[in-house]
């Protein structure tokens, strides 16, 4: 006999199929996304670490062995001065993104008290602040970086003040928006009802919520603050010529490529993409990770 089952108990076979293919396959995007973390994680780690690692190997001139294309012994070539690209390479995505790092950590916590403030003062310090905000959007980005790296004096302490002080307001707005849509919940409307002052809701009921912004902002920060540290170092207000920064190794590959040494401003530009791409990538990764629309799609 063929057995019979009734339509209530397929669909509800049919049901729970689905539901067990839907979280698997939110599982496996899941196991994706902290794969490709896990990866850019141990990319952008190795690139910090290889300073150390490396020491001053291949970075001492060796004229015998000058101007040679990418091979295997030196898979970047070697420069004028027969320096190993690969290690300069390195050297210099290492310091860019220790300096990258710190400006962009600066301007979280700017960012972070900004909005912080803003939301929760409100009244002329929060017009004052959103007045801060719009005349930083309406500056033009390079050349206010520019200006105050020459205030500061240069170097790596200019370079980390000039990007740290133009790269907040975007968060800072976004921080601003999250906490006055926690000031308006239930919650902390009923903290201040029963006598809590503004900073023990922010203590406890904003800055859980924001946490995760500020992460993903973090992050997110990195790209552009490299980019922009390269770019001073690039045009000369930026990292001493002395220190192998990635944007000095561009500046000084520039006048070599019309001879044909291609090698020595596409191999670090290329490291440089790689690096910023990662940290794009990650950023975005981690957002859909802690994001609670998207974490669970």
């Amino acid at each position: 006999m063929i057995p019979f089952a009734s339509p209530r108990v397929a669909a509800a076979d049919a049901d729970g199929g689905m539901k067990f293919s839907e979280s698997s396959v939110k599982g496996e995007r899941r196991r994706q996304t902290l794969w490709a973390i896990g990866l850019c994680a141990f990319f952008l780690v190795s690139i910090l670490c290889s300073a150390g690692l490396i020491g001053d190997t291949g970075l001492s001139p060796n004229l015998t062995q000058r101007n040679q294309p990418p091979s295997l012994a030196h898979p970047f070539g070697t420069d004028w001065l027969g320096r190993d690209m690969l290690a300069r390479s390195l050297h210099g995505m290492s310091l860019s993104l220790w300096v990258g790092m710190l400006a962009a950590a600066v301007s979280v916590v700017i960012a972070a008290v900004l909005g912080l403030v803003g939301g929760t003062v409100g009244g002329w310090v929060d017009a004052s602040i959103c007045w801060m905000i719009d005349l930083c959007f309406s500056l033009p980005h390079l050349v206010v970086q520019i200006l105050i790296a020459f205030a500061v004096g240069g170097g790596v302490r200019g370079v980390i003040v000039a990007v740290a002080l133009t790269h907040w307001p975007s968060l800072a707005r976004l921080v601003r928006a999250e906490v006055l849509q926690v000031s308006s919940s239930d919650y902390a409307q009923s903290s201040y009802r029963l006598g809590r002052s503004s900073l023990w809701v922010a203590r406890y009921h904003m800055m859980p919520h924001i946490l995760p912004q500020l992460l993903v902002g973090l992050i997110l920060l990195f790209p552009h603050a490299i980019l922009h540290e390269a770019a001073l170092s690039f045009i000369g207000v930026g990292i001493s010529p002395h220190l192998p920064a990635i944007g000095i190794i561009l500046a000084e590959s520039m006048r070599h490529l019309s001879t044909g040494y291609w090698w020595l401003g596409v191999m670090p530009g290329l490291l440089l993409l790689l690096s910023v791409k990662a940290f794009d990538w990650l950023g975005e990764n981690l957002q859909a990770l802690l994001n609670p629309r998207t974490a669970q799609e």
